[in-house]
């Protein structure tokens, strides 16, 4: 697990086969948040994910990683 066990995301992004999952880490400071993205495909019958990206996959990437942003920014002002 790329996380502890006990750690669930608190909000994840999707365009297509591209995600943005943002995780939130309580600090003495505060929250802190960390994204994580990954590539989603099919290999067979399994769900597999993939830190790499391809050409066709970056503006969705961009996309995502610009929502994560303003999700985070709306959190700590809220």
């Amino acid at each position: 697990m790329s996380k502890n066990a006990t750690n669930r995301p608190v909000h994840e992004i999707r365009f297509g086969s591209v995600k943005a999952v943002i995780w939130c880490n309580q600090t003495t400071n505060g929250p802190m948040h960390n994204v994580t993205v990954a590539r989603i495909y099919k290999d067979g019958e399994e769900w597999k994910e993939s830190s790499g990206f391809g050409q066709e996959d970056l503006l969705a990437l961009a996309k995502a990683l610009d929502q994560a942003h303003s999700w985070i920014h709306s959190q700590k002002a809220a």
